[in-house]
């Protein structure tokens, strides 16, 4: 705030205590009083309330400042009202009352919030595991039935049970901090264990895989590292063409971090849509074309590293094929 803008938003008091004064010297000057005694007046009138004015600009001035320079200096602005110095001004307190009010209120909107979206999880999870022992039991009756229709059911009944998990893993994602286990491991066991869920679409489309270099261990929460492996494997094997697929899978050690690399030989992606492989639903030309594409897999991919502070990135020509880069920085640290 400036002098000039605080004199301007008291300008009608100025203008008020000027045409008093403008009065009280006419009449003044009728009765013959001398200029001098006029200008003395003048000077008792208005020193006081200049000098008022100018000890509240320099009060306002001091808590805006103060106020402008937490705010720019703070993380978190929503701690404002618990951080910020007490005024001593009426004026000010009422403002800070008003904030703390809005913050109280914020945090009982988050807090509910929070409540239902820990409901609504608890809720999925059960969903999930409840529904996941009849699709269990249906794949072990299924196993032992070797006919063509059975073989069908049960690669549907994958492809179900696929995004159930998707469905899990994506009610987990808003809140990773609270579901992570970090510590070490090896990379080359999470890439087996995905590699070994997908073996038998490897073996029915015939689809060569190449395994190679795959060293180093990393810190994360396994789990999640293995879920994000997982559906870049998937996408690669449901985008490779039957028969003449290869999907390979290798890693590169450098000094501050371990890149995995997945690169398939598939149909691609067109280069328009590249920008938006990782929007939430976007599903792409050859998506659609497919008809096999939830939008979610790679959405999840993206979240889930942002929250472990893994890197990812995705390269692609269509009738070529994709690669997709994990990177994984080397030390203890993660970003949640």
């Amino acid at each position: 705030m400036s002098i000039i803008e605080f004199i301007k938003e008291r300008m009608i008091f100025l203008i008020i205590n000027l045409i008093m004064f403008l009065l009280v010297a006419i009449l003044m000057k009728i009765v013959k009083v001398s200029i001098n005694i006029i200008l003395i007046l003048f000077l008792i009138w208005f020193g006081p309330i200049l000098i008022y004015m100018f000890l509240e600009f320099i009060k306002y001035r001091r808590y805006l400042n103060n106020l402008i320079n937490t705010v720019e200096n703070l993380d978190r602005k929503y701690l404002l009202p618990e951080v910020i110095e007490e005024p001593r001004f009426q004026e000010a307190r009422i403002i800070n009352d008003v904030l703390k009010q809005c913050n109280k209120s914020m945090h009982e909107k988050v807090k509910h919030y929070k409540d239902e979206q820990i409901e609504y999880r608890e809720y999925i999870e059960t969903w999930v595991h409840e529904i996941k022992t009849p699709i269990a039991s249906a794949k072990l009756i299924l196993e032992n039935d070797n006919s063509n229709l059975s073989e069908r059911i049960n690669y549907e009944m994958k492809r179900v049970e696929g995004f159930i998990e998707q469905v899990l893993y994506y009610a987990r994602s808003s809140d990773v901090s609270k579901d992570y286990i970090i510590k070490e491991f090896s990379l080359r066991s999470v890439v087996m264990k995905s590699v070994k869920s997908n073996s038998r679409d490897f073996i029915n489309k015939n689809i060569k895989l190449d395994i190679r270099g795959i060293e180093g261990n990393i810190f994360s929460d396994e789990k999640w590292v293995e879920f994000i492996i997982n559906q870049i494997i998937i996408n690669a094997v449901k985008f490779s063409i039957p028969n003449e697929g290869k999907v390979s899978i290798y890693s590169k050690v450098n000094e501050n971090n371990i890149i995995l690399t997945i690169e398939d030989n598939g149909v691609g992606i067109n280069e328009k849509d590249i920008d938006r492989v990782f929007e939430k639903g976007f599903t792409g030309e050859n998506g659609r074309k497919f008809g096999k594409s939830t939008g979610i897999g790679l959405y999840l991919c993206k979240k889930l590293c942002d929250k472990l502070g893994i890197g990812i990135s995705l390269n692609s020509k269509e009738n070529i094929g994709t690669k997709v880069n994990i990177v994984f920085p080397q030390g203890k640290f993660t970003d949640f």
